[in-house]
């Protein structure tokens, strides 16, 4: 399949990437700085978003940037250009904070102190922003899905990673698990239309590694 891939130059879209070529699919990695991917098209350009998207059979967004209290749109901006473009198959990923049932069981530090600290405050203007994207993307009539990965960390390989609609039990999610995840979407039509939390159980990083690497020193997606 010609699989375009947006955010194909951050950490789960280079394994994205990876992955889908590994499986033999047509990959376009498009990406807004020149030389990094395969074509340069910033996805809040609505032109350059036509032309990478024009003929793809999907188009998957990995779009992210580091939590920040300044305004963000690049979710939101990103995705109306992608709708706009018509694609035949969009997935997109979100994040599990934006179903408010999201409490991970057994996780009394981050439910009543990390996730108001980081999530509610320090992400709350990227998790506005994930919010219109959801929006956007529901009105839609294409065929979508939303993916919702929960805290990301590194994993060299993908595990028995865990779905289900809307929201998971689970605080974690590695990011080879979140691209297999958003891949599987290419062929799967279970979560047409519908949200898709994923889960990492296997494995599970440091809590203390994990807050200083995504809210310290700023990763992202």
């Amino acid at each position: 399949m010609h699989i375009v891939v947006f955010g194909a130059a951050g950490k789960t879209g280079r394994l994205l990437v990876t992955q889908a070529r590994a499986a033999g699919h047509e990959v376009v990695a498009a990406t807004r700085r020149p030389g990094v991917g395969d074509v340069t098209a910033d996805v809040t350009d609505t032109a350059a978003v036509a032309d990478a998207v024009a003929g793809a059979d999907a188009v998957l967004s990995v779009l992210g940037r580091p939590l920040s209290r300044e305004p963000v749109t690049l979710y939101s901006r990103g995705v109306a250009n992608l709708l706009a473009a018509r694609p035949k198959r969009l997935v997109v990923v979100s994040s599990s904070v934006m179903d408010p049932r999201w409490r991970p069981t057994g996780e009394r530090f981050f439910n009543t102190v990390l996730d108001p600290l980081v999530n509610r405050r320090l992400g709350r203007t990227s998790h506005e922003d994930m919010r219109r994207m959801e929006a956007l993307v529901r009105a839609s009539d294409v065929d979508w899905t939303i993916v919702r990965p929960s805290g990301l960390f590194d994993h060299p390989a993908p595990t028995e990673y865990e779905v289900a609609e809307d929201v998971a039990d689970g605080l974690f999610t590695a990011r080879a698990d979140l691209a297999a995840a958003v891949l599987a979407q290419v062929t799967d039509d279970r979560f047409v239309r519908k949200a898709m939390a994923v889960i990492t159980t296997e494995v599970r990083p440091s809590m203390l590694g994990l807050l200083w690497r995504e809210a310290v020193v700023g990763k992202s997606a």
